[in-house]
C-alpha cells in the first residue's frame, strides 16, 4: 500500500501546488479558468490523439466492457436518483446528484495518472470510459433538466445538446486519431514530436488547474455532500467491478475501469450545476471531499486490482 501511495502521491502534489498557488491568491482565479482551457482544447487532446492513432478500433470498443461500464454506472445513477428523490428532491436536483454518484474525473485526472500508474494498456479502457460518460450520461442529464424545466423534452432542445456533445474537443481527438490509426497513416516525426511536447503538458497542467479550481471552494452541506462522495469513491468501483466479473471482461481491463470509476466527482458535473443553477453547493463540496478522500482510495483500489 505504501508503494502505491507514493507512486500516486506526486500526482496529488500537483493538485495540492494548484491549491496552494490559487489559496494565497499568488494564481488567481481566472487564471485557473485559462490553464484549464489551454489543456481542454489543446494538450489534453494532444495526448488522446495520440493515444488514440496508436489503438485499433477492437482495443478501444469491447462489448463485453462497455455493458459492464453501463449497467454498473447506470446502477449507481438509479440508486443515486432514488435517494435524492425519497429525500424530497425534484427531478433536477436528483438528476444532478445522482450524476455526482457515478462521473468521475477521467479526462483531467484519469487519463493523464491512470495511464503512468498502470502502463499502456490501460490507455483503450480509460478511453473507453471517458466516451460512455461523455455521449451517454452528459447528454441524458443535459436531456432530463431540459425535460424537468420544459415540462418534457422537445426536439428542439435536443439539437443543441447533440451538437454540444460532437464539437466535444475530447471527442474529437479520440475520433481523429482513431480515425489516422485505422487508416495506418504514419505521424511524421515534427508532427509526432510536436503532439508529444504539447500532449506532455496535459498532466502537470491538469492536475494544476484541478488543484486551483479548488481553492474557492468551501465545505457546505456535509452530509449530502458526502454522501455523493462515498457514492463516487466506493459504490461506484464496487458496482462496476461486480459487472465485470458477471459478464466476463478481460481481468486488466476490468481493473482499470474499477480504478476510473473510483475517481472523484467531475469538474464538469459542477460546469453543469452551475449552469443549470441546480446543487451547485452539494456538487462543489462533493469535489473537494472526494478529490481529498481519493488520495487513499485510488491507491486502495489499485492495490486491491493487484497492479
Amino acid at each position: 500500500m505504501t508503494e502505491i501511495l507514493l507512486k500516486t502521491l506526486p500526482f496529488f502534489a500537483l493538485i495540492g501546488l494548484g491549491w496552494g498557488a490559487a489559496a494565497i491568491r499568488f494564481f488567481p482565479a481566472e487564471g485557473a479558468v485559462w490553464l484549464t482551457r489551454f489543456v481542454f482544447y489543446f494538450a489534453l487532446s494532444a495526448m488522446l490523439f495520440r493515444f488514440a492513432a496508436g489503438l485499433d478500433m477492437a482495443a478501444l470498443f469491447d462489448l463485453r466492457f462497455v455493458l459492464a461500464y453501463l449497467l454498473g454506472s447506470g446502477a449507481v445513477w438509479a440508486i443515486g436518483i432514488t435517494v435524492a428523490r425519497a429525500r424530497g428532491l425534484g427531478i433536477a436536483e436528483a438528476a444532478m446528484e445522482a450524476q455526482c454518484c457515478m462521473i468521475g474525473n477521467t479526462g483531467f485526472l484519469g487519463v493523464p495518472m491512470l495511464v503512468v500508474l498502470l502502463g499502456p494498456a490501460a490507455i483503450g479502457p480509460v478511453l473507453m470510459v471517458l466516451t460512455i460518460d461523455m455521449l451517454v450520461f452528459s447528454t441524458l442529464i443535459t436531456l432530463i433538466i431540459h425535460a424537468a424545466r420544459q415540462g418534457g423534452l422537445r426536439p428542439a432542445a435536443v439539437v443543441p445538446v447533440l451538437r454540444g456533445v460532437a464539437s466535444n474537443p475530447m471527442i474529437l481527438a479520440m475520433v481523429a486519431g482513431l480515425a489516422w490509426g485505422g487508416l495506418a497513416l504514419p505521424l511524421p516525426e515534427p508532427v509526432d514530436e510536436f503532439l508529444t511536447i504539447l500532449g506532455a503538458a496535459a498532466t502537470p497542467g491538469a492536475l494544476f488547474a484541478i488543484g486551483a479550481s479548488l481553492a474557492g471552494r468551501r465545505l457546505a452541506r456535509l452530509a449530502p455532500s458526502a454522501w455523493l462522495s462515498g457514492a463516487k469513491l466506493v459504490l461506484h468501483p464496487a458496482a462496476v467491478g461486480l459487472a465485470a466479473w458477471g459478464f466476463g471482461v478481460d481481468p486488466v481491463a476490468a481493473g482499470v475501469m474499477v480504478v476510473a470509476a473510483g475517481l472523484p466527482v467531475a469538474g464538469n458535473v459542477y460546469i453543469l450545476a452551475q449552469h443549470f443553477g441546480v446543487a451547485q453547493q452539494r456538487v462543489s463540496t462533493a469535489i473537494l471531499i472526494s478529490t481529498a478522500a481519493s488520495i487513499l482510495t485510488i491507491p486502495a483500489l489499485i492495490l486491491l486490482i493487484g497492479a
